[in-house]
């Protein structure tokens, strides 16, 4: 390939009041120049001769980009340092072109060079697929449309993508549209209706050519395959869709939703959406959600990288696809802070220095855009300094007044940049003049990586390895630290892993490692010097843990149930090597602490059986004969290959018949011998459980009574009720045939405050009559002496504020009348009836007592006689006065 160079010197000089000189110079130069090439006189063009190249040590500063230009100083010219590859150097922008400055101290100056890279046909178009496939119904209407990948030339200008040519054309023909940004959507439209059974397939070739000398061109083979039905293409409701998206925005941001629609139904209106864009990244930015078009964010998002993104959409339905494309304007956010780069500075100037001395040359560039770009320097302290602005983002600090080293000896020199974006950023660099040391040289490690092992279940504290850095400088400025920095370990602070010795760099566990929780990790340790300010470099660790054996095999087949009996079955006609079964364990150490071996232990017949040493198998050993026995009972013991070696047992049971009914006879006494030792351990608990239960219920019973009784004692013993005798209301002998007679005596049957008594009797007393009133039906009179009874402190029908008789258990109070001083079967009737009828009182005469309770509360009628009862409903009586025992309503 001829290569031609073309080659445009523009020199402007200007003087500043510094003294020192700006100029300019551009040059043209084709890509893909041989190294050393040369690409211009730069002495000539400046206007310099060649020794004050030499003598002004001249160099190239570009910013911290790859040289590709090198200077020559002894020839005074330019060179290709390195072959330039203008699509690798600037893709598809143009002009493409190399910026850098060429610098000369003593005095110090410097000049910009701008080299232009021109563009040769060096690159053929590319199609990112060497095949598409299509399925186009039979059905498909002429005049469709099938988008087709589009053709990606590197190269720019003439030497870009001309046309496209699809072979053979017999269905179809070729359509390119011409975008507003320079770009061509090829579209495949059909000419002539599909037939399936005449030509289910069809095989295109689409070729791309570029404008070059020579020409270049690209192929790609479209296959088509012929449907039946779907006649309707999927249609974007927009060709072109813009929006914008925020600089750094988060990933997972949805930032747009494209929506095609189909006239079909069902299955046939299911569309697809995919990103159609080949070689450029938006698919590492974008992905699109196949369903329902949303655009989400997959990558980072950086103004400074790319100011907007176009992406290429497809809509795809059962082969009928529709294109559109959708425009996103990047929004700048100030989030690049001036960066400042110091190109020349003087460590010393002598303290007779002549004022605007230069002191140091920077360049200050904000990344960002706008008014997040624009950016001011200034010097944060009033020092006998000041800073100027030379150029466009050039800066120089100069001497503002007369220097005196007995005034100060040193400067700290602290220049601050800052943007006028909204929240403003800035950065800031300090120069030191006249010191005697400065602190430039970084703490070296001796490794490039450490790498360190430790076996599992360490003792916390143990001390690992050592790392060690070095550091150039002097004094304070070579003392180095060791710090960790922070880090996790799945989630944990690496803190809590290991410590690092500030002084010594030693490595200590901070705890035990488990190599089944945790292979290795790795952290970074700084090593950070003793300077003002202190550099620091950082160095990987990574640390390997060794695998113990600490774990046994775990036997996962046979599984060992304790509720039911599991055998394998065994035909007596098995010949020698039958497999029986096999054993299955697992280690979850590693290496050859997981290699198990397997071994028979114990056997009902050892002659019989054998197990594999590595596999588990169990197979038999010799011919089974009719002398075996059913019930075969195999112990097989499972070993690691650790040291020492840890092992586990595992139970194989194996029946020696032919027939299922003859194994369930062998070994149905122990699953009876199982039923019943679980029936017995049930029966067994539940015993125990209902005699507990019994026993804490009868205890609670007890001690309830107890308390009741205790209770109701003082309760009692501080009543105030009078002791009234009580008579049924509305009984009274009228007619002289009645029960009672008007005129009787009593004996008084009462409690006392003893607890180990329920009645106590009173002697009878002849002066207390109850006189009942043939006329009334519902009181009592009382006939006393001179003095009330009641109030005759010796009187038995006084009973210390108790009722005449009280029965505890149920607070019921009970009169009991006799006469001839008869007891009524004595005191104990008294307490049987309270307990056992729960009567509130009864009245007691000849042998028999009549219920005196209230009728509406349902009392009963009692006739006492010789201790001999019935009861007949709600009545009850003896045999021969069951005439006169009625209840009374």
């Amino acid at each position: 390939m001829k290569l031609t160079m073309t080659r445009q010197v523009l020199l402007f000089v200007s003087l500043l009041s510094i003294g020192s000189v700006l100029g300019q110079v551009s040059y043209t130069i084709p890509e893909e120049m041989a190294k050393g090439s040369l690409v211009g006189n730069i002495a000539h063009d400046l206007g310099l001769q060649t020794k004050r190249l030499a003598s002004g040590k001249a160099r190239i500063y570009t910013r911290g980009s790859d040289e590709y230009i090198e200077l020559n100083r002894e020839r005074g010219v330019l060179l290709v340092k390195e072959r330039i590859d203008r699509e690798a150097l600037c893709r598809q922008t143009t002009p493409c072109a190399l910026h850098f400055q060429i610098i000369l101290e003593n005095p110090m100056e410097f000049y910009t060079v701008t080299v232009q890279i021109t563009d040769i046909n060096d690159n053929a178009p590319t199609f990112e697929k060497s095949e598409m496939k299509f399925k186009i119904s039979e059905s498909a209407i002429t005049g469709a449309k099938f988008v087709l990948e589009r053709a990606v030339d590197l190269d720019v200008g003439t030497n870009d993508l001309r046309s496209y040519e699809l072979k053979p054309s017999d269905n179809f023909a070729l359509k390119v549209h011409n975008n507003a940004d320079g770009n061509k959507n090829v579209e495949m439209v059909l000419q002539k209706p599909l037939d399936r059974e005449k030509q289910e397939q069809i095989s295109l070739v689409l070729s791309a050519v570029d404008g070059g000398e020579p020409q270049m061109s690209g192929t790609m083979l479209i296959v088509i395959t012929v449907l039946d039905i779907n006649d309707n293409a999927p249609v974007f409701t927009q060709t072109i869709y813009k929006a914008t998206v925020t600089e750094n925005s988060p990933k997972g941001t949805i930032v747009g939703t494209v929506t095609a629609t189909d006239a079909d139904h069902g299955s046939n209106s299911h569309i697809t959406y995919s990103i159609t864009n080949t070689l450029d990244d938006v698919r590492n930015v974008f992905e699109v959600n196949e369903e329902n078009g949303e655009i989400t964010l997959i990558g980072d998002i950086d103004f400074e990288e790319s100011r907007n993104y176009q992406i290429n959409l497809l809509a795809n339905q059962g082969g009928l696809t529709d294109s559109c494309k959708i425009l996103f304007d990047i929004i700048d956010v100030n989030d690049n802070a001036p960066i400042i780069d110091l190109m020349s500075t003087t460590q010393s100037i002598p303290e007779d220095s002549k004022l605007q001395t230069v002191v140091a040359v920077m360049n200050v560039h904000d990344a960002d855009s706008d008014n997040n770009g624009v950016v001011k320097c200034f010097l944060r302290d009033s020092e006998p300094f000041i800073i100027e602005n030379t150029s466009n983002g050039f800066y120089s600090i100069l001497t503002n007044t007369d220097l005196d080293r007995e005034t100060a000896s040193e400067y700290n020199i602290t220049v601050t940049c800052s943007d006028e974006g909204v929240p403003s950023l800035s950065s800031s660099v300090t120069l030191t003049l006249q010191i005697s040391d400065v602190n430039d040289n970084t703490p070296v490690f001796e490794r490039s990586s450490y790498e360190a092992y430790i076996v599992e279940n360490n003792t916390p504290g143990l001390s690992i390895f050592t790392v060690r850095a070095r550091d150039a400088d002097w004094n304070q400025n070579a003392r180095v630290s060791y710090i960790l920095e922070d880090s996790s370990v799945s989630g944990v602070p690496v803190s809590s892993y290991v410590s690092v010795s500030a002084d010594s760099g030693v490595i200590h566990a901070v705890r035990s490692f488990d190599y089944e929780q945790i292979k290795d990790f790795q952290f970074r340790v700084k090593a950070q010097d003793g300077g003002s300010p202190p550099l620091s470099s950082n160095v990987t660790v990574k640390i390997l843990i060794q695998d113990q054996n600490d774990n046994p095999p775990q036997v996962l087949y046979p599984v060992q149930t304790g509720g039911s009996l599991v055998a394998e079955m065994v035909p007596r006609s098995a010949d020698v090597g039958y497999l029986v079964t096999k054993v299955v364990a697992v280690d979850v150490d590693s290496g050859q602490n997981a290699w198990l071996s397997y071994k028979l232990q114990k056997a009902t017949d050892r002659a019989l059986f054998e197990v594999g040493l590595q596999n588990g198998e169990i197979r038999t050993i010799r011919q089974v004969t009719d002398k075996d026995a059913v019930k075969q009972r195999l112990t097989v013991i499972v070993e690691d290959n650790g040291q020492p070696s840890r092992s586990a047992t595992v139970i194989v049971n194996v029946a020696v018949a032919d027939s299922f009914p003859e194994v369930l006879s062998e070994f149905t006494d122990f699953t009876q011998d199982k039923e019943y030792n679980d029936n017995l351990t049930f029966y067994l608990v539940l015993a125990l459980a209902v005699v507990s239960f019994l026993f804490i219920t009868c205890l609670v019973v007890i001690i309830s009574v107890k308390i009741y009784r205790w209770r109701q004692s003082r309760i009692m013993y501080h009543s105030n009720l009078p002791v009234i005798p009580y008579y049924p209301p509305r009984y009274s002998d009228t007619l002289g045939t009645g029960t009672l007679q008007h005129v009787y005596n009593y004996e008084v049957c009462r409690t006392t405050d003893s607890r180990k008594s329920d009645c106590k009797f009173g002697r009878a007393g002849s002066q207390n009559v109850l006189i009942m009133d043939p006329s009334s039906t519902g009181t009592m009179q009382r006939i006393q002496s001179e003095k009330s009874i009641l109030d005759e402190p010796d009187s038995p029908l006084e009973v210390s504020n108790f009722p005449l008789c009280s029965c505890q258990s149920f607070m019921l109070n009970v009169y009991l009348l006799t006469h001839n001083s008869i007891s009524c079967h004595t005191g104990i009737i008294c307490f049987l009836l309270c307990r056992l009828f729960s009567i509130r009182s009864f009245i007691c005469r000849n042998g028999f007592a009549q219920a005196a309770g209230s009728r509406e509360r349902g009392t009963n009628i009692i006739v006492v006689n010789s201790c001999r009862w019935r009861r007949t409903s709600d009545v009850w009586y003896s045999k021969d006065l069951c005439d006169r025992a009625r209840r009374k309503r």
